[in-house]
């Protein structure tokens, strides 16, 4: 069967029947394209576990993306798209020549994650000072990030028009997932203020603004904008390293955790579809066993 229009099919079916981001669509495409332009397979038969047992020694010793080896978690991106290709086939009743489970995806080492240290936090944090709009539309970026542990993306395409007194807002993620998240006092306050400054009618809730002393709104503001705000506010707060907005997701999740929440609610707040995903966190915030080590390690008798 011809590999190629069974790949669009494949495509096709990601689009319409499971609804993914126009992102996840290309990119599965691209990762199918790669693999079979990588082992010259015209036909599904060529598809066997030689073949993607190459493939995977491919992306481990080729340059494919700007010249750059590819990062261990990229190379499991390729061979997830491989063996997804293949359960979406075994479904259509269409038969292949290896399973899906046949197909072994690459070890990834943790991640390690950064966070800052609570001083530096709060520094962060009453970075943007003054009342022009500047200033308040950035608290409020800032506030809101650390309140509700979004998505940058997620945060960009946000209303105006949504009620912030409630103090939880639907947010739609990845997947086109609802989830609800939770709005601190201060990122309330922070929001209101900001609202109360704008006097334009842009549906945006977060929007770019120009140079000028009285500046214009230049529509929605995007990721990167956010990106270099918040690196911005980091130097100020003189944190070395690079510091994201996504960072400020790691530390809603870390903070959250530290005092108490359970690893289901975390999942939930973050919008995280596999429970694995939160679980990196957990190094970072499991008080119980360092309370163990305090309790038993700590009653060491001193040397004589």
């Amino acid at each position: 069967m011809d590999i190629k229009k069974l790949i669009q099919d494949y495509i096709d079916y990601l689009e319409v029947e499971k609804n993914r981001s126009p992102k996840t669509v290309a990119n599965y495409r691209r990762y199918l394209e790669t693999f079979i332009k990588d082992q010259s397979i015209k036909d599904l038969k060529d598809v066997t576990q030689h073949s993607v047992k190459q493939f995977r020694l491919s992306l481990a010793r080729k340059k494919f993306e700007g010249d750059k080896y590819l990062k261990r978690n990229t190379q499991a991106y390729y061979s997830i798209a491989v063996r997804n290709f293949l359960k979406y086939l075994i479904k259509q009743n269409v038969s292949v020549h290896v399973l899906p489970e046949q197909i072994e995806l690459p070890k990834i080492p943790h991640r390690q994650i950064e966070i800052m240290e609570y001083g530096d936090l709060e520094r962060f944090l009453q970075g943007p000072q003054g009342d022009s709009l500047r200033a308040l539309r950035d608290r409020a970026i800032l506030e809101m990030l650390f309140s509700t542990g979004l998505r940058v993306s997620e945060l960009c395409s946000l209303s105006r028009y949504m009620d912030f007194s409630r103090g939880e807002l639907t947010v739609r993620g990845k997947g086109s997932k609802l989830r609800v998240v939770f709005l601190s006092t201060r990122a309330q306050k922070a929001i209101q203020a900001y609202l109360d400054k704008r006097g334009d009618a842009d549906e945006a809730l977060f929007v770019s603004l120009s140079k000028a002393n009285n500046p214009k709104v230049l529509g929605r503001i995007i990721p990167r904008a956010v990106q270099r705000m918040v690196q911005l506010y980091a130097r100020k707060a003189g944190i070395l390293g690079k510091v994201t907005p996504h960072q400020l997701r790691h530390q809603f999740a870390t903070d959250l955790l530290s005092n108490g929440a359970d690893l289901r609610s975390v999942q939930e707040l973050l919008g995280h579809a596999n429970i694995a995903t939160t679980q990196v966190y957990t190094h970072l915030t499991n008080k119980q066993l360092r309370d163990v080590h305090q309790a038993f390690h700590g009653k060491r008798r001193a040397p004589k």
